[in-house]
């Protein structure tokens, strides 16, 4: 029997404010969509904190036994700068100031994008589809509104008519925002813009001449809102009604809140059960800003090239600090706290690497059954694991009593306590022991040292066949050697 049948799962849900027990739409299935990076930018702390959540969540359902269809999308247009539905899109305006291609722009942030998340262990989703490759999708929703009578076109472009969605439904059921309050906090148009009503947003907005980033429509040629291809995209791969959904506290409004008036409007039906948002990263306890210079990227921890940290810190070091805060609470990154998450993370992998040394004997003196469900329980409460950490260190400590001899396990408990305590630390978490792959790039240097020596004696020998035969061999998988005044040396 799958793992899920035996644990109770609840999940905060966004939507109603309250932790509720996860039922999936579909028995054994779970259906997750999560709103993805912007790509017009090195992808930032922040967005690796909320992907990281997520990968996380995606990780335990597929512990726990589910089969999961994770999508995860690419915005790669109609993202206007400052999320308003006016001006410059994101990735226009960087190809714009760089002289590019838009799809140059893409693929080098989508590139970086990807090798960020591959650095810090993530698990690559399902599915990841683009904006630009559900154009077609976005443009059939658009006319599905119209057809409501809540879309309208205005001068080429299309808006969604917040104030007749209202009449029917709730627009601001997630955010809790009232549209009475925000119609009366917001400034008249005084006609600059094509909207009925300051609240109303685009869902396809005409290209001004200089607009590079475009497509043919009913409407004009242009290009679709921002919010529109979340709608599409989960639609299209989850149906019209799915399990999860999730992304950054800073999509809840007016993203997410958008998304569910879409899809009401086009399937008469609330799209998702249970919606899900991480919460925001601070550095050193203000706001993270490039602007600012209160900015740290991903790669630069890795690299120790900041001017924020006193030194470098290891992809694992980096996660493991993250995962000690709750994904719904904000967490404050600075060199204190990662440096004592670097002092937890090698006391977990020293006890780890201790484990198979300990010899099992007839009985146990520690109730490990209970220990482990301690484990799942952190998890069944909303993905806890900061409280998930705790019960790790708490199994840190038995193996610690037991290489001492103070307590005892039998070869039952022994198996079984391996087995949890290896994949909440590596399966559910996603860590690696770094001491391993320090120990293989270890062997690999000895390896490579070894055909060095090996091509100096041929080239001693004037056996240059050989000589460049290692050489050659050596590069196509990757490894370069360097002949110096010193020796010769290698780079990968």
């Amino acid at each position: 029997m799958p793992l899920y049948t035996s644990q109770h799962l609840k999940i905060y849900n966004s939507l109603s404010g309250e932790k509720e027990s996860f039922k999936p739409i579909h028995e054994g299935n779970v259906g997750m969509y999560v709103c993805g990076p912007t790509v017009y930018s090195n992808v930032h702390l922040g967005n690796v904190r909320t992907f990281m959540s997520f990968d996380v969540i995606f990780r335990y359902f597929l512990h726990l036994g589910y089969k999961v269809r994770y999508v995860r999308n690419i915005t790669d247009v109609g993202h206007i700068v400052d999320d308003v539905d006016e001006g410059e899109d994101k990735i226009a305006k960087k190809a714009r100031l760089e002289q590019l291609e838009p799809m140059e722009v893409v693929q080098r942030y989508t590139v970086d994008f990807h090798d960020i998340l591959k650095a810090f262990n993530f698990l690559p989703p399902s599915i990841e589809p683009t904006a630009t490759g559900h154009i077609i999708e976005q443009i059939e929703i658009i006319k599905k509104i119209i057809d409501t009578g809540i879309g309208y076109e205005a001068n080429g472009s299309v808006y969604f008519d917040v104030v007749k969605y209202n009449e029917a439904n709730n627009y601001g059921i997630l955010s809790g925002r009232n549209i009475e309050d925000m119609l009366a906090n917001t400034r008249d148009l005084d006609g600059q813009s094509d909207k009925k009503n300051p609240q109303d947003f685009a869902l396809w907005k005409k290209a001004e001449p200089e607009h590079i980033m475009r497509w043919p429509s009913p409407w004009s040629d242009g290009f679709p809102g921002w919010h529109l291809e979340c709608t599409a995209m989960s639609t299209k791969y989850l149906g019209n009604h799915f399990d999860i959904h999730g992304g950054g506290m800073d999509l809840k409004f007016p993203h997410h809140e958008c998304e569910i008036a879409q899809n009401e409007a086009c399937t008469g039906q609330s799209p998702v059960n249970y919606w899900m948002h991480a919460n925001m990263l601070t550095l050193n306890g203000k706001k993270m800003a490039k602007s600012t210079g209160n900015n740290i990227l991903p790669g630069e921890i890795l690299s120790g090239d900041n001017t924020v940290l006193s030194k470098a810190f290891s992809a694992s070091v980096t996660r493991f600090f993250m995962l000690q805060a709750h994904y719904r609470s904000i967490l404050d990154f600075s060199d204190d706290a990662i440096t004592a998450a670097e002092k937890g993370y090698k006391r977990l992998m020293e006890a780890l690497d201790a484990l198979p040394t300990i010899s099992a004997g007839n009985s146990s003196s520690i109730n490990f059954g209970a220990w482990k469900q301690l484990c799942y329980d952190a998890m069944n409460d909303d993905f806890n694991t900061p409280i998930l950490i705790a019960q790790l260190f708490e199994g840190v400590r038995y193996i610690n009593l037991l290489k001492e001899g103070k307590e005892t396990i039998s070869t039952e408990d022994l198996k079984s306590f391996s087995t949890v305590i290896n994949a909440f630390v590596f399966d559910v978490l996603g860590l690696s022991d770094e001491k391993a792959a320090d120990s293989n790039n270890d062997k690999l240097e000895g390896v490579v040292n070894m055909l060095i020596g090996m091509r100096n004696q041929a080239r001693a020998d004037k056996n240059f066949a050989l000589s460049d035969q290692i050489r050659d061999e050596l590069i196509a998988l990757g490894i370069q050697l360097k002949d110096g005044k010193e020796g010769t040396t290698f780079s990968i």
